[in-house]
C-alpha cells in the first residue's frame, strides 16, 4: 500500500522473475514469426469446446482422496489470467468453455479474492465474479467440480439470466450422514435437498449432475437405502457412481470395516438401476420442448435414425444440460447437414434413459 506503483519485488539475478512480472502487467503480443505455439495454445479437445483450468490443488481433506498430498493446497490463477486465456480460446473458435479445477467454488480463497486488471476493469478472483466475466465472452460456460459451499447459491441467478449454462456439477458423494462424516464431507443432506429445491425455483432449467461412492468403509445396508431414498427426493439429472477402491495413503482405508467386493457390486448395480429410472423420468419432461444443441459428431448415415427417410442428415450433439464425455447426448435429424460446433435449435420428440432424440428446427 505504501508503494502502490511497485509491481513486484525479486532477488538479485532473478531475470526470469522480472520478465514474468512484466508480462503479468503487460501481456506480450503474439508474434507468428517467433512464437512456436498459436495464441490460443495447444488443446486436445475438438475445436468447438475447451477445458479452462482456474486453479490447482485443494484445501479440503476428504478421507478418500489424496489430491492434497499429490498437488498441494489450493493455488488459484489471477482472474485476468483466466479471462485472457478464455478470450483467446473464444477468438480461436471455441463455443463452450468447461471450467474445471479440484474445487471450483473455492476459487480465489488463497488469493484473498484479490482483483486483477482485465481490459481496464478490476475483476476479483472470486467464483461469482469470474463466472460472470466469463459469461460476457459469448460462449457457453459450464461449471464443473463445484463443492456445495453456501455461496454457490449466488451463481444460480447468473444461470437464470442466461450468463452461464444452467448446469451444476456437484460431487455430493453420498447422502447418509454417518458416511458423509467419515468422508469428511458436509453431512446436512436435508438442507441440501432444500437448496436444490430453491435452485430449481430460481432457475427451472437447471441441470444437476453429481457423483457418488458406494461401498465406502462402514457403509451399512441402512446407509445405502438412505442414499437411494435421497436420490428419489433429489431427482438429480445426471449421476455417476463409483465402487469404493482403497487408494494408497487415503485415511478412509482404516476408518471402518471394508465392504466386500460382492456387496459393492450389488449396491452399484442397484444404484444404477434406481438412477436410470430417475434419469428417464427427468428426460421425458423435455419431450415437446425446444433445446439448444451443440453438435459434436456428424453422420452420413445412421441406422438408428433410418426411419427419417432418404436425404435426412443426422448428427449427435449435446444440450445445455450435457457435458462432453460424461453426460447423455441428443441425436438430431435435420434437413441439411449440420456442422461440427454448430448450435442448432432442436425440437425434442423422444427420450430414453439417458439420451434425447429430435429434429433441428432452427440454425
Amino acid at each position: 500500500e505504501a508503494f502502490s506503483g511497485v509491481l513486484s519485488v525479486t532477488g538479485p539475478q532473478q531475470y526470469e522473475s522480472v520478465v514474468e512480472a512484466v508480462h503479468r502487467a503487460v501481456p506480450p503480443q503474439h508474434d507468428p514469426f517467433l512464437d512456436l505455439l498459436p495464441p490460443e495454445g495447444i488443446k486436445l479437445t475438438p475445436r468447438h469446446y475447451a477445458y479452462l483450468k482456474i486453479s490447482e490443488g485443494c484445501n479440503n481433506r476428504c478421507s478418500f482422496c489424496i489430491i492434497p498430498k499429490l498437488r498441494g493446497d489450493l493455488v488459484s490463477r489471477p482472474a485476468a489470467d483466466v479471462l485472457r486465456e478464455a478470450e483467446r480460446l473464444v477468438a480461436a473458435g471455441v463455443k463452450e468453455l468447461l471450467v474445471i479445477s479440484q474445487d471450483t467454488s473455492a476459487y480465489g480463497v488463497d488469493l484473498k479474492y484479490a482483483a486483477s486488471d482485465w481490459k481496464g476493469r478490476e475483476v476479483r478472483a472470486r467464483f461469482l465474479d469470474l463466472a460472470g466475466a466469463l459469461g460476457e465472452l459469448g460462449a457457453w460456460v459450464r461449471l464443473h467440480y463445484v463443492y456445495p459451499y453456501p455461496h454457490v447459491d449466488e451463481v444460480i441467478a447468473l444461470m437464470a439470466e442466461g450468463k452461464v449454462l444452467p448446469y451444476l456439477d456437484i460431487p455430493f458423494q453420498h447422502a447418509a450422514p454417518s458416511v458423509l462424516r467419515r468422508m469428511k464431507r458436509p453431512a446436512a443432506q436435508e438442507k441440501t435437498l432444500e437448496r436444490i429445491a430453491r435452485w430449481r425455483e430460481i432457475c427451472p432449467d437447471l441441470t444437476i449432475r453429481s457423483t457418488f461412492i458406494v461401498g465406502f468403509p462402514g457403509e451399512s445396508d441402512e446407509d445405502f437405502q438412505f442414499l437411494l431414498d435421497w436420490l428419489e427426493q433429489a431427482e438429480l439429472d445426471r449421476v455417476g457412481c463409483f465402487r469404493y477402491e482403497p487408494v494408497k495413503g487415503a485415511v478412509a482405508n482404516d476408518l471402518a470395516a471394508p465392504v466386500t467386493d460382492a456387496v459393492k457390486q450389488e449396491r452399484w448395480d442397484c444404484f444404477m438401476r434406481h438412477q436410470q429410472s430417475i434419469s428417464a423420468r427427468r428426460l421425458r419432461r423435455k419431450v415437446g420442448t425446444r433445446q439448444q444443441v451443440i453438435i459434436d459428431e456428424v453422420y452420413t448415415r445412421d441406422c438408428r435414425l433410418a426411419d427419417r427417410g432418404p436425404g435426412a442428415a443426422t448428427a449427435k450433439g449435446r444440450s445445455r444440460g450435457d457435458a462432453p464425455e460424461i453426460d447423455g447426448a441428443v441425436y438430431v435429424t435435420s434437413r441439411r447437414p449440420l456442422r461440427l460446433g454448430e448450435i442448432a435449435t432442436v425440437r425434442i420428440e423422444r427420450a430414453d434413459e439417458y439420451d434425447l432424440h429430435g429434429t433441428a428446427v432452427g440454425y
